[in-house]
Protein backbone atom coordinates (compact mmCIF):
# COMPACT_ATOMS: atom_id res chain seq x y z
CA UNK A 1 0.00 0.00 0.00
CA UNK A 2 1.35 3.26 -0.84
CA UNK A 3 2.18 5.68 1.77
CA UNK A 4 -0.72 8.87 1.68
CA UNK A 5 -0.23 11.97 3.65
CA UNK A 6 -3.66 13.93 4.46
CA UNK A 7 -3.32 17.75 4.61
CA UNK A 8 -4.69 21.32 3.84
CA UNK A 9 -4.89 22.30 0.34
CA UNK A 10 -1.08 24.69 -0.38
CA UNK A 11 -1.25 27.02 -3.17
CA UNK A 12 0.85 24.12 -5.00
CA UNK A 13 -2.15 22.51 -5.15
CA UNK A 14 -4.71 24.47 -6.46
CA UNK A 15 -3.90 23.14 -10.28
CA UNK A 16 -4.25 19.56 -9.19
CA UNK A 17 -7.01 20.07 -6.78
CA UNK A 18 -9.01 22.09 -9.78
CA UNK A 19 -8.85 19.27 -12.17
CA UNK A 20 -10.03 16.67 -9.19
CA UNK A 21 -12.99 18.80 -9.06
CA UNK A 22 -13.48 18.78 -12.44
CA UNK A 23 -13.28 15.12 -12.05
CA UNK A 24 -15.44 15.65 -9.05
CA UNK A 25 -18.07 17.79 -11.44
CA UNK A 26 -17.74 15.21 -14.57
CA UNK A 27 -18.27 12.15 -12.26
CA UNK A 28 -22.30 13.53 -11.23
CA UNK A 29 -23.14 14.25 -14.25
CA UNK A 30 -22.03 18.12 -14.26
CA UNK A 31 -19.11 18.29 -16.53
CA UNK A 32 -19.26 22.15 -16.77
CA UNK A 33 -18.73 24.34 -13.64
CA UNK A 34 -17.47 28.31 -14.85
CA UNK A 35 -14.32 29.22 -13.91
CA UNK A 36 -15.52 31.92 -11.61
CA UNK A 37 -16.95 28.62 -9.50
CA UNK A 38 -13.65 27.29 -8.97
CA UNK A 39 -11.88 30.77 -8.01
CA UNK A 40 -14.76 31.28 -5.33
CA UNK A 41 -14.58 27.83 -4.15
CA UNK A 42 -10.64 27.62 -4.01
CA UNK A 43 -10.80 31.01 -2.05
CA UNK A 44 -13.24 29.82 0.80
CA UNK A 45 -11.04 26.98 1.22
CA UNK A 46 -7.91 28.89 1.59
CA UNK A 47 -9.72 30.63 4.70
CA UNK A 48 -10.40 27.31 6.27
CA UNK A 49 -13.53 29.06 8.35
CA UNK A 50 -16.76 28.15 7.38
CA UNK A 51 -16.22 25.28 4.34
CA UNK A 52 -12.91 23.19 4.42
CA UNK A 53 -10.82 21.43 2.36
CA UNK A 54 -8.83 18.39 2.70
CA UNK A 55 -6.14 16.81 -0.02
CA UNK A 56 -4.28 13.25 -0.70
CA UNK A 57 -0.78 12.98 -2.05
CA UNK A 58 0.75 9.98 -3.26
CA UNK A 59 4.61 10.22 -3.83
CA UNK A 60 3.60 14.05 -3.70
CA UNK A 61 1.18 14.32 -6.44
CA UNK A 62 -2.38 15.51 -5.35
CA UNK A 63 -4.56 12.31 -5.74
CA UNK A 64 -7.93 13.16 -4.16
CA UNK A 65 -9.95 15.81 -2.10
CA UNK A 66 -12.36 16.35 0.31
CA UNK A 67 -14.49 19.16 1.33
CA UNK A 68 -16.79 19.81 4.23
CA UNK A 69 -18.51 21.77 6.45
CA UNK A 70 -19.97 22.08 9.86
CA UNK A 71 -23.93 22.97 10.67
CA UNK A 72 -25.96 23.31 13.21
CA UNK A 73 -28.45 20.43 14.40
CA UNK A 74 -31.80 20.56 16.21
CA UNK A 75 -31.39 17.27 17.79
CA UNK A 76 -27.44 17.13 19.10
CA UNK A 77 -24.27 19.04 18.83
CA UNK A 78 -23.14 20.25 15.38
CA UNK A 79 -22.87 18.10 12.38
CA UNK A 80 -19.75 17.80 9.83
CA UNK A 81 -20.85 16.70 6.50
CA UNK A 82 -18.62 15.55 4.03
CA UNK A 83 -20.00 17.79 1.12
CA UNK A 84 -17.63 16.29 -2.18
CA UNK A 85 -15.15 13.25 -2.11
CA UNK A 86 -12.74 12.22 -5.04
CA UNK A 87 -10.23 9.88 -5.51
CA UNK A 88 -8.06 10.47 -8.98
CA UNK A 89 -9.06 7.33 -11.37
CA UNK A 90 -5.37 5.73 -10.94
CA UNK A 91 -5.26 6.15 -7.32
CA UNK A 92 -8.92 4.10 -6.45
CA UNK A 93 -8.42 1.07 -4.29
CA UNK A 94 -5.36 2.64 -3.08
CA UNK A 95 -7.39 4.08 0.45
CA UNK A 96 -7.37 7.26 -0.48
CA UNK A 97 -11.09 7.85 -0.29
CA UNK A 98 -10.20 5.88 3.28
CA UNK A 99 -8.04 8.23 4.48
CA UNK A 100 -10.25 11.42 3.36
CA UNK A 101 -12.90 10.09 5.52
CA UNK A 102 -10.75 9.39 8.32
CA UNK A 103 -9.12 12.87 8.32
CA UNK A 104 -12.49 14.30 8.55
CA UNK A 105 -13.66 12.30 10.94
CA UNK A 106 -10.92 13.18 13.19
CA UNK A 107 -11.31 16.82 12.07
CA UNK A 108 -15.08 16.46 13.06
CA UNK A 109 -14.30 14.88 16.27
CA UNK A 110 -11.75 17.72 17.56
CA UNK A 111 -13.88 19.98 16.85
CA UNK A 112 -16.79 18.66 18.90
CA UNK A 113 -19.15 17.72 16.40
CA UNK A 114 -21.76 15.41 17.00
CA UNK A 115 -21.46 12.95 13.99
CA UNK A 116 -20.15 13.33 10.12
CA UNK A 117 -22.30 12.37 7.61
CA UNK A 118 -22.28 11.98 4.04
CA UNK A 119 -24.28 11.78 1.36
CA UNK A 120 -23.68 10.35 -2.03
CA UNK A 121 -25.55 8.30 -5.51
CA UNK A 122 -26.86 4.99 -4.74
CA UNK A 123 -24.46 4.49 -7.80
CA UNK A 124 -21.70 4.98 -6.04
CA UNK A 125 -21.09 1.50 -4.43
CA UNK A 126 -16.88 1.96 -4.66
CA UNK A 127 -17.24 5.34 -2.19
CA UNK A 128 -20.21 3.81 -0.29
CA UNK A 129 -18.04 0.65 0.48
CA UNK A 130 -15.59 3.21 2.22
CA UNK A 131 -18.05 4.31 4.54
CA UNK A 132 -18.98 0.73 5.13
CA UNK A 133 -16.38 -0.69 6.00
CA UNK A 134 -15.36 1.82 8.87
CA UNK A 135 -12.82 4.63 9.92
Amino acid sequence: MPQISIGRLEARDRAAWQELFAGYHAFYGRPYWPQENYDEAWRRFERDGEIHARGASIDGRLVGIVHFLVHASTTSADVCYLQDLFTAPEARGKGVARALIAEVVRWAREQGCARVYWLTQSSNEIGRASCREGV
